[in-house]
């Protein structure tokens, strides 16, 4: 499953409308922890579909949301269910920490 580019425009409804939990990765260009963590959210895209959703929300093109939920370094990790942010991670993770906290969360 291709992980999703969501912006400020479509962020209420990918994320706030979405049926099921979603994880947003705040990320950026330019940031290598950022470019480091990517694969290993492919992975997590994949292997749990239909679970959890994956998307990225770049923050230079889209600062209201980064904003909104006081993003101040990143890669930032949110976990977002029924509308509501239930967990956050700032940092890019180890893989297999990166799998044992989604898990534990939704």
């Amino acid at each position: 499953m291709t992980i999703k580019h969501v912006s400020d425009a479509s962020f209420e409804q990918d994320v706030l409308k979405a049926s099921g939990p979603v994880l947003v990765d705040f990320w950026a260009e330019w940031c290598g922890p950022c470019k480091a963590i990517a694969p290993a959210l492919e992975d997590l895209s994949n292997d749990r579909t239909g679970k959890i959703e994956v998307v990225k929300v770049n923050i230079d093109n889209n600062q209201q949301t980064p904003g909104r939920y006081g993003v101040r370094g990143i890669p930032t990790l949110m976990v977002f269910k029924g509308g509501q942010l239930t967990a956050t991670k700032v940092g890019a993770l180890a893989k297999n920490k990166l799998y044992e906290w989604v898990d534990s969360v939704i």
